[in-house]
């Protein structure tokens, strides 16, 4: 958008040579089809949003300017739509003066974004942004990065003198989704690559196929089920990469990962990388022998870790449609009698024992196990699963299931907490968009709702229905019960008592969420959780809190490693005079 604040020439009438802020929004919208804004306004850019809104554009006010970042990444995530950050500067004429918040955010985010750059003037904001996009879709998508000087963002133009490219936009300080325009070219593998790696899945005695959030990213869920079952192969999601297939589809081993991932002998890698996710693909959590036929958007993703005995360059989609052109001519399945299926099958089953068992634990509080079976019991098939935590977002990923493509948002490579809330919002926009009736549920450990617990208020505002789970086990990992919180108290300044990972025991999230004027609920036992889950997914007005407290010890099973109470033993030794040592891991 090239604009200024609405007016007219000095005799009163429009200016045609010259484009106001309204008009261009909607030139914007027609070019782009821009959907959705995240932010937060201030002088001068609360008429930008405005302008926006009458244009069609639906904007979101958030709480915090991170959280607008995760909800417009969501957003490009559920619809393919690449992320472009607009960001305002200081005024060109103020430059190095010391202006106020000036900084070199261009060479700042060149760090951490596809492109960054900053118009040298009004005319080139077209033609800059349109490099924008093109590289944000262009190979492996990614975020990028414009300035806009503060001079400009009221400044007119000369429509005439405008450098016009495919799209233009010029907002300040917000972030925007914009559309995919041109459509990026659909690059295929060499048909020698596909041959090779085919012939090492044939050779393959123990096969595992791995599919990555790439896969996901990139529509490939057809033909991936086409291919995994016409092959036959046993396979396992990334965290993002569930529900490309169904986590309950007969060929998922997800539930005996860890034996998978060690034994098999040929890995074939769909959009995944090769990082601390999946143990960088090394031993001792991978065999040493083991074969990489790895299939990516991304040239320079090839070999990281570990060289790849075949390297599939290209569209993930437009591949595995090469693979099953070729595998539908050879006639070829792994069998499904091997003995590494029945030791895939055998494992699965004595973790599903394992979990049941803790599943089904009758003590209050409850823990982790008991929550998410109950609470998998109850979700609707084709909601929308957002997940951050510890052990909530690790255990949870185990026990809820996803059965639709892109249906779940986690914390991802980075493992960024705080994201969950802005995540939830920007599904919950799509929803009411596409009128799809899907639930979005947020499932959060209480330190991750922390980081942005305050965009309960956002949900409110739009009565977005999201159903928020807070995990709640007093603590970054493991917390302690009220009654061991006030003998802490009493022995002197908590800050030098109290284990770092603890947070306040039995907080009221859900009073946050009731303050605001949506549902809350505080949860104990079994049955209050069904009772106050059901009411939820019921509710299509206004979002709710569940504020589910657990045993503060819960864990995903036995660790040799010290707990909260064990190190307050330890420091009431220590504060006794007692020189007894404890090494400490939490």
């Amino acid at each position: 958008m090239i604009g200024s604040q609405p007016g007219s020439d000095s005799n009163g009438a429009d200016s045609r040579a010259d484009r106001s802020r309204e008009e261009s929004a909607e030139h914007v919208l027609s070019l782009q089809k821009v959907e959705y804004m995240f932010g937060i306004v201030g002088v001068p850019v609360i008429e930008v949003a405005m302008a926006a809104q009458a244009a069609g554009i639906r904007y979101v006010g958030m709480r915090n300017e991170q959280a607008a970042c995760y909800a417009a990444s969501a957003i490009g995530y559920l619809t393919g739509r690449p992320v472009v950050v607009i960001g305002g500067s200081t005024d060109q004429n103020l430059e190095t003066a010391g202006a106020f918040q000036e900084f070199p955010q261009v060479e700042a985010c060149r760090l951490y974004s596809k492109f960054s750059a900053r118009p040298s003037s009004l005319e080139v904001i077209p033609s800059v942004i349109e490099k924008a996009v093109r590289t944000s879709m262009y190979g492996r998508p990614g975020a990028c990065y414009v300035d806009i000087a503060g001079d400009m963002v009221n400044a007119k133009v000369d429509r005439s003198k405008v450098r016009f490219a495919i799209i233009s936009l010029s907002f300040y300080d917000i972030v925007l989704v914009v559309s995919c325009c041109p459509t990026p070219p659909v690059s295929l593998a060499h048909h020698g690559a596909i041959t090779e790696a085919l012939s090492a899945l044939r050779a393959a005695k123990k096969p595992l196929v791995i599919i990555g959030k790439g896969a996901a990213y990139g529509r490939a869920e057809t033909a991936l089920r086409e291919f995994v079952e016409i092959a036959g192969l046993p396979f396992l999601p990334t965290p993002m990469g569930k529900g490309v297939l169904p986590d309950d589809h007969p060929n998922c081993v997800a539930a005996a990962r860890s034996r998978a991932l060690l034994q098999a002998d040929v890995v074939l890698l769909f959009g995944a990388r090769l990082n601390w996710i999946l143990h960088f693909g090394l031993p001792p959590r991978f065999n040493p022998n083991v074969k990489i036929i790895q299939v990516d958007l991304c040239a320079e993703e090839m070999g990281n870790n570990v060289s790849p005995a075949v390297a599939l360059l290209g569209d993930i989609n437009a591949i595995v449609i090469q693979l099953l052109e070729v595998l539908r001519k050879d006639d070829w399945k792994y069998p499904s009698d091997t003995e590494w299926w029945s030791t895939l099958k055998d494992k699965i089953v004595a973790n599903a024992k394992i979990s049941k068992a803790l599943a089904l634990q009758s003590t209050v509080p409850m823990n982790y196990y008991t929550v998410f079976h109950h609470v998998s019991q109850l979700l609707p098939h084709d909601c929308i699963i957002v997940s951050e935590g510890a052990n909530t977002m690790d255990i949870g990923r185990t026990m809820l299931n996803n059965r639709l493509p892109r249906h779940r948002l986690d914390a991802g490579t980075f493992g960024t907490m705080g994201v969950g809330l802005g995540f939830a919002i920007a599904a919950a926009c799509v929803e009411r968009s596409e009128h799809s009736n899907q639930r979005i549920v947020c499932v959060e450990g209480d330190s991750a709702f922390g980081f942005s617990g305050m965009e309960v208020e956002t949900m409110c505002r739009y009565n977005l229905p999201v159903v928020i789970i807070v995990v709640n086990n007093n603590g970054i990992y493991n917390g302690v019960d009220a009654e061991t919180w006030k003998e802490m108290a009493k022995m002197g300044d908590l800050t030098s008592i109290a284990p770092p990972v603890t947070l306040l025991p039995e907080a009221r999230y859900d009073e946050v969420m009731t303050a605001f004027g949506g549902r809350g609920f505080l949860v104990r036992t079994v049955e209050e959780l069904h009772s106050a889950l059901q009411l939820s997914l019921s509710d299509w007005e206004r979002p709710s809190l569940l504020n589910v407290l657990i045993e503060p010890s819960s864990d995903r099973k036995p660790q040799v490693t010290v707990t909260c109470q064990e190190y307050i033993f330890s420091v009431i030794l220590r504060s006794t005079g007692q020189n007894e040592k404890i090494h400490c891991s939490f």
